[in-house]
């Protein structure tokens, strides 16, 4: 059986003794190895000579050593093949090597191109976000920490500013709050608990004091009229010019204050997605025959949310890329309502009650709806636990979503709503009021008392105390007795007694005397809310206990 031939490097063996073939091969070889290594010495001589020729133009040869470096190494530790065969003796031989360090270096240029790019920020944004300034690139930060800003809180141009001395003040805040820090663990070292004041503490009370005594009394003529043409150009678009109003040191104090909040609202855009790695955020939505702007973030999967614009069917709630796709699916949809039992129905205004148990697709479907125009909320797929009551407004076409509330099914702190919200075309119309209205009078035929749970949202926060201050006057314009009680009117109405102490406090109908706590009638304030009643009229937007077709759940 004939031998296998195997090539060896010149000068390699992988057991330290070289194979009969080889050695043949080798002998023919000896003549063109000594031709190679003649043109080797020849060309590190050029080489050197080149070298101690570019060493006296140093500065030229480091700009190149900058853009061009010199080719790898093979694995043997010879130079690529493309120098390596290169003829010196050929006239042309300094051109060719010329052409051939220059095809090296693009094949190193391409070996490196797999390499990711620099990034020039540290934070990558959702660039469809703008700043409300009028004006303004969004480019730089309030608090010289940020490369772009989306808020007019962090606006430079806001605050009449700009990006580089925003960036300049939070240097010489960073060294204020650094020596600041020097100076308490200092102290902390030596602290007593009757400590006087050091004598740095002492000299700078002295310092902040005559600055604070050296601040202008007032405007002098012409920085009142540059105040004035300042206000009567930017308006309410740009901060009111606050120099010579009072002293430096307290401006620099209240620059430090607006820095702080811009800096706390940028962490809460980066907590809520707005600002991170790859944000995604859907602007618009398309539902039912209205177009939505959203106010929030919702997780949404990533394929829908960087699309900017959804479209969701009104009846079943699933959400899709394209408007072809809704005019298909709408085409096929059974749905003209909400899932589950219809619990209250007066007029075209329908509840529905959904266990989020047994229809977890929709429920959760309706969650991503609601994160879009609600802050607070962090409840998306577990909805197991949840009892959904759906409202909504009947027509020819189906039953149109108006809002919603969710309830826990077993809830330890009694609380009779988890989540709520109207739908934005059709807010200000009275569905919010009565959305917590018919929350309570499921709480009175369970026979308890009932609060929401928080935080309540801004828009949620206002609705339930003006709901609370209409349920209070209400009862005390139709009380006749002499001596009025909070737990009876916690047990008539079902509204926990503390949302009805926060109600009368900022009311204020409750007084504190002789040791006890005196409930107020305020008649000016029954007299005014019953002449909006009677303004009102018979308005169709309350909720009637006698179309309530419900019994209280048992168990889960």
């Amino acid at each position: 059986m004939p031998r296998r031939r195997q090539r060896h490097m010149p000068g390699s063996g992988s057991d330290g003794t070289e194979d009969s073939d080889s050695s043949a091969e080798r002998e023919q070889t000896n003549s063109s190895e000594s031709d190679g290594n003649l043109n080797k010495r020849q060309r590190l001589t050029r080489a050197s000579t080149r070298r101690s020729q570019s060493s006296q133009d140093a500065p030229d040869l480091k700009r190149a050593a900058d853009h061009d470096e010199s080719p790898p190494l093979t694995p043997t530790g010879n130079a690529p093949s493309s120098e390596s065969e290169l003829d010196i003796s050929s006239p042309n031989a300094s051109h060719d090597e010329s052409q051939a360090k220059d095809q090296a270096n693009r094949d190193s240029d391409k070996d490196l191109s797999h390499r990711p790019k620099r990034r020039r920020c540290h934070e990558t944004y959702n660039f469809n976000m703008k700043c409300p300034t009028p004006g303004c690139n969004s480019l730089g930060h309030l608090t010289g920490k940020h490369e772009r800003h989306f808020a007019v809180s962090g606006c430079p141009l806001y605050h009449n500013l700009s990006a580089d001395e925003c960036k300049v003040k939070a240097i010489s805040r960073e060294k204020q709050e650094e020596e600041a820090k020097g100076q308490e663990e200092n102290n902390s070292r030596h602290a007593t608990r009757h400590q006087t004041p050091t004598s740095k503490q002492s000299k700078y009370k002295e310092q902040v004091a005559e600055m604070r005594k050296g601040r202008n009394s007032g405007l002098q003529k012409e920085q009142k009229e540059k105040h004035m043409e300042h206000r009567q150009t930017h308006s309410n678009t740009r901060e009111p010019l606050l120099e010579n109003i009072t002293s430096e040191y307290d401006l620099e104090l209240f620059r430090k204050a607006q820095a702080r909040a811009s800096e706390d609202l940028q962490e809460k855009l980066r907590i809520q997605g707005q600002i991170t790695e790859g944000s995604n955020m859907i602007k618009t939505i398309l539902f039912g025959r209205y177009e939505l702007d959203t106010w929030y973030h919702s997780p949404y999967p990533e394929e829908y949310a960087r699309l900017g614009r959804l479209y969701v069917c009104e009846f079943c709630l699933k959400y899709m890329k394209s408007q072809t796709i809704l005019r298909r699916h709408m085409a096929k949809c059974v749905w003209k309502h909400p899932p589950g039992d219809e619990v209250y129905r007066k007029g075209g205004i329908s509840v529905f009650e959904v266990d989020g148990k047994k229809n977890k697709i929709y429920c959760q479907n309706l969650c991503l709806l609601a994160k879009l125009f609600l802050d607070h909320k962090t409840l998306y797929y577990d909805v197991e636990p949840f009892l959904f009551y759906v409202m909504t407004e009947a027509d020819n076409t189906g039953c149109h979503l108006v809002g919603y509330f969710s309830k826990e099914k077993n809830s330890f702190l009694n609380y009779n709503v988890s989540c709520i919200l109207t739908m934005p075309q059709y807010m200000r119309q009275g569905f919010g009021k009565m959305l917590i209205d018919f929350s309570y009078l499921l709480s009175k035929v369970e026979e308890k008392v009932g609060s929401p749970e928080r935080p309540l949202s801004d828009l949620g926060l206002i609705s339930y105390r003006s709901y609370w201050k209409e349920v209070l006057l209400r009862y005390m314009y139709n009380f006749q007795g002499k001596e009025i009680s909070i737990k009876e009117i916690s047990q008539e109405t079902a509204v926990n007694p503390v949302d009805i102490v926060s109600t009368l406090q900022s009311l204020q109908m409750l007084k504190y005397w002789k040791g006890k706590h005196l409930v107020l009638k305020r008649q000016d304030l029954i007299d005014e809310w019953r002449a909006k009643e009677i303004k009102r009229g018979n308005s169709n937007k309350t909720i009637d206990p006698s179309s309530l077709k419900w019994t209280p759940p048992k168990g889960t």
